[in-house]
């Protein structure tokens, strides 16, 4: 009998490309979507190195048992984007799912990509689909995967 085998990687979520304000957002209103959303998160804010601006990061308990870390960084008006921290395609799925029916303005606003595929070359984010629960969105994360665990 085969079994799934359970990847884990960094899953990335960002808006339309050209359009990096799309979602409307900043730091404060995500921060007060997972506290609203999410028992009990851990949130504190930083300056990015990298990029020079602040960042939120975020440990959330999206399922039972099911605990997923991840930074955000939103600047007004056309940057912004989510990454998850060391994730398997169900944690990211039960994540995305929450971002695209609770946070952002409109279902069709939301790209992925993943560590692993951008490791292998993938440097464009997909489009994530405006419709599919939990379990759908799992599984397009896990065929996506796939797709680059060479």
């Amino acid at each position: 009998m085969a079994t799934e085998r359970n990847i884990r990687t960094n899953f990335a979520f960002y808006p339309p490309e050209g359009d990096g304000g799309a979602w409307r957002a900043t730091l404060q209103a995500l921060e007060g979507a997972l506290r609203e959303a999410f028992p009990d998160p851990v949130i504190g804010h930083r300056t990015s190195g990298i990029h020079e601006m602040t960042v939120m990061d975020f440990e959330i308990e999206p399922a039972p048992g099911v605990w997923v870390d991840g930074t955000a960084a939103i600047t007004e008006p056309d940057f912004a984007y989510i990454t998850l921290t060391d994730v398997t395609a169900d944690d990211a799925g039960v994540f995305a799912v929450w971002l695209r029916d609770s946070f952002v303005p409109a279902p069709h606003l939301v790209r992925f990509a993943s560590s692993l595929a951008m490791a292998n070359g993938e440097e464009v984010p997909s489009p994530l689909p405006v419709r599919g629960g939990r379990e759908d969105i799992s599984g397009l994360f896990r065929r996506h995967l796939d797709a680059f665990d060479c």
